[in-house]
């Protein structure tokens, strides 16, 4: 236990220079607010306390556990509908990214491979759930810009005679796709350039390193699944027409589809 990172006057100066430097790279450089880098932090903080406090509750009921894995995925699908700027499409959000958890969830669950306790399922779920919501946030934003960029190309595949969800999928697709690189980069250089959270959370509980290494194997392999199918069912209703952007008064993206001329078949 001596790898465990203890509470102080250190770690609290530390955290605060951190997020005050983040702030003014982000204010001065341009890039953005830095108020924002602020209130992540102290949201952050605020709310990894609160959950500390609340783990130590629910990891002793199967059913809270459960409870607080569904609210897990509940604001993960809030926080993605709002990312993509589609709050009135919460449902189509939840398919997407339930798509990709609950199967992976579902399956090193039901394997054993991941002992089905409370000290277990919570830290899995939680790792899987933000990872596949940062992949779904990402592919819908993608796809929803590039055809409203790309309007025209779209017009031009109808004329060719294909069909609306075809013609918008042959848009959308190649750009959607990109949201897999941040896991497919962190899967191919873990352990050479990167050691996960999972793999070091591991070694400062007191786990030994091929203990770790096989949980941080199973977390990535999973999550990587997990990412690719929410991805391609992202891009799936965003081409159908089901994750769409309502502006009024501005109209970036027309979800009316033409009628097709007769005998159009692809």
């Amino acid at each position: 236990m001596n790898g465990v990172i203890g509470f102080g006057p250190a770690l609290v100066i530390v955290l605060a220079v951190l997020t005050l430097a983040g702030a003014g790279v982000m204010r001065f450089g341009g890039l953005g607010q830095g108020r924002a880098v602020l209130l992540a932090a102290v949201r952050a903080v605020a709310q990894l306390a609160l959950v500390s406090v609340v783990i130590t509750v629910i990891l002793r009921s199967g059913w809270l556990t459960g409870l607080f894995v569904l609210l897990m995925f509940a604001i993960a699908v809030l926080t993605s509908a709002s990312r993509i700027g589609v709050p009135r499409r919460v449902g189509w959000v939840a398919l997407a990214l339930g798509s990709g958890v609950a199967p992976v969830l579902a399956l090193v669950l039901a394997s054993g491979v991941v002992p089905p306790k409370p000290i277990t399922v919570v830290p899995i779920a939680g790792i899987v759930i933000g990872g596949t919501m940062t992949a779904t946030s990402q592919a819908a934003r993608r796809a929803l810009d590039e055809l409203a960029q790309r309007h025209g190309e779209y017009e031009a595949a109808l004329a060719l005679g294909f069909l609306p969800r075809l013609a918008a999928l042959e848009i959308c697709r190649p750009s959607a796709g990109q949201a897999l690189i941040p896991a497919l980069d962190q899967t191919r250089t873990v352990g050479l350039v990167t050691l996960p959270g999972a793999y070091v959370g591991l070694l400062l509980g007191g786990a030994g390193p091929i203990q770790a290494g096989i949980a941080q194997a199973l977390v990535l392999i999973g999550l990587l699944a997990a990412e690719s199918v929410a991805v391609l069912t992202t891009v799936q209703l965003v081409a159908a027409g089901f994750i769409r952007r309502d502006e009024p008064g501005r109209r970036r993206w027309s979800w009316t589809w033409p009628r097709q001329p007769s005998g159009a078949t692809r």
